[in-house]
């Protein structure tokens, strides 16, 4: 390459036409400033693309309001079957833990052989007494009669009459336990005090059973209950008669409903009990925790599609687009969920424009282009929900 000398006639022209052909692609010119420095011109700013968004409005719907809880299942009520007599030994023992037994029902049977001998006795003592009874009462019989002839000595008349009266406490005394023996008898016949379902069995064959040992337990009626913790506050919303759903640890689904709110909380956990009645043939089992929700009602709820919802910093926010073309970033507050819907409880009026997604990718401010919205199937049209597929946000004890 050849250098041209400043001192050429060439120079001048060159730099010239090297600052034409600048100006000419529009490149820009530093610029020189009062105390001599060399200044580049600021560039100019490079719009940002815009983000295709669709819009949608908040929409109304019936919605049930629902409590969620979790609680334990137990017996509604359990019947303890023990031995009302003693020292006699275990001859039969007819049912095992799961059998349904009915009431009335023989569960296991004692040895009757020494009842029924004193039984057989107390009855010849009945047999005694009553002949003593028909002697006395001829003897008495007599001193009436002679009473106004004077032939009977008082002291002896007296004595047949007292001897009458002997008599017939003496038989009552003994029919009384002779019965006592035939109670006896049939207390050796363990029977069930309710229909239910075994759910223990402490009494083995050749037992010999003393008074009040507890030979078996029950389930009544086979009835299973749910009680389920809830706040004070969910408590107070809770009246018998309302549907509840629960989900056992097999996934097993359920339904029951509300027979009782307890009165009181407990003091240590704050949390109160509803008693929830289970169906008897369900596979509910005492002993089982399960989760589930007591329904309260329809109410009527604003929602938005959960796309159009951005969670940040702990906040949920939406997007509402301006007619300028920018967003607007709102902080909502959001409630139930629902077949991919969210309850809008407060942040947005009816009828805003929302951005339907995409607004992790926005910002406040930022300037969006709106497109038309596909053509929803009509299978896509908001109803009103069924109880079953809603969910709510609530503090569950566990």
């Amino acid at each position: 390459m050849r250098i041209i000398p400043t001192s050429s006639p060439w120079a001048v022209p060159a730099v010239l036409i090297a600052a034409g052909l600048l100006a000419a692609v529009g490149l820009p010119r530093p610029v020189r400033a009062a105390d001599g420095a060399v200044q580049e011109p600021p560039r100019a700013a490079v719009p940002r693309p815009s983000l295709a968004v669709t819009l949608v409005t908040p929409q109304a719907a019936d919605w049930p309001r629902e409590i969620e809880a979790s609680g334990g299942l137990f017996a509604w009520q359990e019947g303890v079957i023990a031995a009302e007599t003693g020292g006699l030994r275990v001859v039969l023992v007819a049912v095992d833990v799961g059998d349904r037994v009915r009431r009335g029902q023989e569960l296991a049977r004692l040895a009757q052989e020494t009842v029924k001998a004193e039984l057989a006795q107390q009855e010849a003592k009945v047999a005694q007494a009553r002949a003593s009874l028909a002697e006395a009462r001829a003897n008495a019989d007599r001193a009436r009669t002679v009473k106004d002839r004077g032939a009977m000595p008082e002291q002896q008349r007296t004595q047949y009459l007292l001897g009458e009266e002997a008599a017939q406490a003496n038989l009552a005394a003994a029919e009384a336990a002779r019965d006592m023996e035939r109670i006896r008898l049939e207390q050796t016949h363990i029977l069930s005090v309710d229909d239910g379902v075994i759910t223990a069995r402490s009494v083995t064959l050749g037992t010999v059973v003393q008074p009040g040992t507890e030979l078996f337990r029950i389930v009544r009626q086979g009835r299973v209950e749910w009680r389920a913790e809830v706040t004070a506050a969910q408590l107070a919303q809770v009246v018998p008669g309302q549907e509840a759903a629960l989900t056992l640890p097999g996934g097993e689904q359920v339904s029951g409903r509300v027979r009782i709110a307890a009165p009181t909380l407990d003091i240590n956990t704050r949390y109160g009990l509803v008693y929830v009645d289970i169906p008897p043939d369900s596979p509910a089992r005492p002993g089982m925790f399960a989760r589930g929700s007591i329904r309260l009602g329809v109410t009527a709820a604003l929602s938005l599609p959960e796309s159009a919802v951005v969670l940040r910093d702990g906040n949920s926010f939406s997007f509402e687009v301006l007619a300028d073309g920018r967003v607007a970033q709102r902080k909502i507050e959001t409630g139930r969920r629902a077949q991919g819907r969210v309850e809008i409880l407060g942040g947005l009026t009816p009828g805003a424009q929302v951005a339907a997604s995409g607004g992790a990718f926005l910002n406040d401010g930022d300037r969006v282009r709106v497109e038309p919205a596909p053509a929803p199937d009509a299978a896509d049209g908001l109803t009103p929900l069924p109880p079953d597929s809603v969910s709510t946000l609530s503090s569950t004890p566990q």
